[in-house]
């Protein structure tokens, strides 16, 4: 009796050995997991390295260069002002933590005092505290400079010349691990996306081992769907287990809890799938295997220090901004964030999902262009 020959089996066959082969690949757990674990540790004990604190300028507030407090908070390489949000869009992302403050000017006319209203939240953490600071230096400076012209004079006593209204809103503390962990999450997903696919493909075609496939009836798309499929259950495994650890050992926010999580996972899915794309290109292109590293390193090096991974793309200056907001990693990276910290659905993330989307058709088309079977 001749049983008919299934390639659904064959598909999983193919993805159950390349699953094993990644488990016993050192350098797969090493991207997988061990550097952004080791990443996540390191980064979520020293604190917010390259720091931009974003601050929302309220409407009507004076931005004229005789304020000296606006002029010197722009002078302020970290300090991010955002002019162009509602007032209920600043108040909404100043309790998600998308805004560490709001900053309302008032003219400043001496020897009347200006009023100066700041607005905080929890979740501002310690981004509020450095704001603070840096308002009372700004403050000092200008009491001092007042006071210098008063006195070239007369002796009369100068008046407080700042009248500082502060006022702190309920809202999630926002950590740092909140920030770095969606980051490694993307971190791991683009390394394994990008080399692991590429080494192997381009291995199983230098070893002929896909030429000998083709003398078996397993079709063309039951071998690409077989190593798509063990890389998928390796990497979501992956990333399961750090957010685990992230939220555990550390305080990683999780909005919905199980729900956040498999969100967060679907997120895992999309990018892995749109970073093989990048795989595939990268192994048709390679003449051999010593010809990947270069290839992958130019892919992944830029979105690794360009996309948020590591610091947040408001400290670049505004020109190196807008090559990150095209990059693939920044948006997954934009919405694992939302996701986690600010509970949002896979609905709310939609402008992050499209531009993804655009990626995936754009990256297979070269792919299918430039992947070779032998």
């Amino acid at each position: 009796m001749n049983n008919k020959y299934s390639n659904t089996k064959a598909t999983l066959a193919i993805a159950k050995a390349s699953f094993r082969s990644i488990l016993r690949s050192p350098s797969a757990v090493v991207f997988t997991l061990a550097f952004p674990l080791i990443f996540i540790i390191v980064f979520a004990n020293i604190g917010g390295g390259g720091m931009s604190i974003d601050v929302g300028v309220a409407k009507g507030s004076d931005t004229s260069a005789n304020n000296p407090v606006y002029t010197a908070l722009k002078k302020n390489k970290i300090m991010h002002l955002i002019h162009d949000q509602t007032a209920d869009e600043m108040s909404k992302n100043l309790a998600k933590g998308n805004l560490d403050a709001i900053l309302d000017l008032k003219p400043f006319a001496p020897p009347a005092s200006m009023t100066v209203h700041v607005q905080y939240s929890q979740a501002s953490g310690d981004k509020g505290s450095v704001l603070k600071s840096a308002l009372n230096n700004i403050f000092y400076r200008i009491q001092s400079e007042e006071l210098k012209r008063i006195q070239s004079y007369t002796t009369v006593k100068v008046p407080n010349l700042i009248d500082l209204k502060e006022e702190t809103i309920s809202g999630r503390p926002y950590k740092y691990i909140d920030f770095i962990l969606p980051g490694q999450l993307g971190f791991s997903l683009l390394s394994s996306g990008v080399f692991g696919t590429a080494f192997v493909f381009l291995s199983l075609r230098l070893t002929l081992v896909i030429k000998r496939f083709f003398a078996t009836p397993v079709k063309r798309y039951s071998i690409v769907l077989g190593e798509a499929i063990a890389r998928l259950a390796f990497s979501l495994l992956g990333s399961l287990f750090i957010i685990l650890v992230g939220h555990y050992m550390f305080g990683f926010t999780l909005i919905h809890g199980v729900t956040t999580v498999l969100n967060m996972l679907v997120l895992s899915a999309i990018g892995l799938i749109i970073f093989m794309g990048f795989g595939f290109t990268v192994s048709g292109i390679a003449k051999n295997e010593s010809s990947v590293p270069p290839l992958s390193n130019i892919i992944t090096l830029p979105q690794f220090l360009l996309s948020g991974t590591f610091f947040s793309i408001t400290a670049f200056p505004n020109w190196l901004q807008y090559i990150s907001k095209v990059l693939p990693l920044t948006h997954l990276n934009d919405a694992m964030r939302k996701v986690a910290f600010e509970g949002a659905g896979l609905g709310d993330v939609t402008h992050q999902l499209l531009i993804l989307f655009a990626w995936f058709i754009g990256i297979y088309a070269v792919a299918v262009k430039t992947f070779k079977w032998e």
